[in-house]
């Protein structure tokens, strides 16, 4: 079953979303970026946390579609060690995002991507395309497109423990 998505892949999608034990793909990238509040944050206020990095648009509708699901997980997860984080690639930075986040009331950092960002994690030809990095800041799980929120609870469950 193919994910929905804002634009179809160029390339391989990553591990498998029903693999039984997720690889390690790559050591993810360090970066450092604005949050919607002017505000500076770095992967390195994660070490030691499971991180879901979520590149994505308000303009997106799969993008959307997958909020619920990443808010419900913030909250469900985030004293077992997880964070969520939204990397927006809308074009109109916090003035169009800002606003959206909080119609939304999600609850979990909001960053505007750069175009080093986007390097560093290979290049984003696809919304949504999420990360899962574990806990020794390795990445686990590159998705694109949406898929079912319970389907990706599971693969974090599975690095939270």
């Amino acid at each position: 079953m193919a994910a929905p998505a804002c634009r179809r892949p160029a390339g391989p999608e990553g591990a498998a979303a029903d693999a039984p034990a997720l690889p390690v793909i790559a050591k993810a990238p360090l970066w450092r970026l604005k949050d919607i509040d002017g505000r500076e944050v770095s992967s390195t206020d994660f070490k030691g946390k499971v991180v879901v990095v979520d590149f994505w648009a308000t303009w997106c509708p799969p993008c959307r579609e997958e909020i619920p699901g990443y808010v419900a997980l913030q909250k469900k997860y985030a004293d077992q060690g997880l964070v969520v984080i939204g990397i927006a690639m809308d074009e109109g930075g916090a003035a169009a995002v800002k606003p959206f986040a909080a119609s939304r009331e999600i609850n979990y950092p909001m960053l505007l991507a750069d175009d080093p960002v986007v390097a560093a994690f290979g290049g984003i030809e696809v919304l949504p395309t999420t990360f899962l990095i574990d806990r020794d800041g390795n990445i686990r799980d590159r998705k694109v497109g949406a898929v079912p929120a319970a389907e990706y609870e599971k693969l974090v469950v599975g690095l939270l423990h």
